[in-house]
């Protein structure tokens, strides 16, 4: 997902957007500890998803502040 989606979001469309990819970062990681996971390249960019989510998510948080 491209850092402009994110920027579209709400701050509650972010935070469950961030709690799902998180679930699907488990997911992930328990298929790469069984040998399932045929693509490990997924793993990072839900993290990297997951990083562009929560910085979109803080600099809504700094605007409401100001």
């Amino acid at each position: 997902m491209k850092a402009n989606q994110f920027s579209e979001m709400t701050a509650e469309q972010l935070s469950d957007k961030v709690k799902e990819l998180k679930a699907e970062l488990f997911t992930l990681r328990f298929q790469l500890a069984t040998g399932q996971l045929q693509n490990t390249m997924a793993i990072k960019n839900v993290k990297r998803d997951i990083a562009r989510a929560k910085t979109v998510l803080r600099s809504l948080e700094l605007k409401a502040q100001a």
